[in-house]
């Protein structure tokens, strides 16, 4: 074997499944075609690996411009190249696949949806078993993007794309759940410059230094990262 050779398997990641164990936050965005037309979608989860091939949680999506959540489970698979592929029930009885790629230290992971016409674009990252608001960092930098359906004949579709800082303290919305998750509200400029207040819903991330979120409110289908300028 050539010596190249040697050092690119030397340097290729690897993963040790067994310790995928814990509570991981959970965002997917993008366009999707399940329904047979072209739609924006976000969604936002918790899910729990058991270090042995199954998962719990709850996942919240906006369709169509609506919100909905359930508890899921589902069966999972990691692999010591860092891949990683799981399933995923509702209490419906409608099953989603994914497919991704872990870190090496496994906080994170970049992955998409692999049913035909699913969102492409999602992370995983390592949350904590519980939270509080002190794990909330002081000031937020974020960005957000998306866009809004019309709810009601007549209504225009809006183009959502916002970025800035945001103050914990002054902002005085922020309320943080013991599974980690956050629910706050958002003022931004929209596209012709008005003030435009959404309802975000996150998960906490990275010990608060992060937070995935998506927009909640009718009609509103955004995804966002905020990330800490100060813990």
């Amino acid at each position: 074997m050539a010596l190249g050779m040697v050092a690119l398997l030397l340097m290729a990641d690897v993963c040790d499944p067994t310790k995928l164990i814990g509570p991981y936050g959970l965002q997917l965005y993008g366009v999707t075609t399940i329904s047979g037309t072209e739609k924006y979608a976000t969604s936002l989860g918790r899910l729990v690996f058991d270090g042995h091939g199954s998962i719990r949680g709850i996942s919240s999506a906006m369709f169509s411009g609506f919100l909905l959540g359930n508890p899921v489970t589902g069966s999972y698979e990691a692999h010591t190249d860092c891949s990683l592929t799981w399933k995923l029930q509702n209490d419906s009885g409608v099953w989603q696949n994914f497919s991704g790629t872990l870190s090496p230290d496994l906080t994170r992971a970049q992955f998409r949806q692999t049913d035909p016409g699913g969102p492409q674009h999602g992370v995983l990252q390592k949350t904590a078993d519980t939270c509080t608001e002190q794990n909330l960092a002081r000031r937020y930098r974020y960005i957000v993007a998306g866009s809004t359906a019309p709810m009601q004949e007549g209504d225009p579709p809006e183009t959502i794309a916002a970025k800035g800082t945001i103050d914990v303290a002054r902002s005085g919305t922020f309320r943080v759940d013991s599974d980690c998750t956050v629910q706050f509200d958002l003022f931004v400029l929209g596209p012709d410059n008005r003030l435009m207040s959404m309802q975000m819903r996150g998960i906490l991330v990275n010990d608060g230094r992060e937070i995935l979120v998506i927009a909640t409110d009718p009609g509103t289908m955004a995804a966002g990262h905020f990330t800490a300028e100060s813990k």
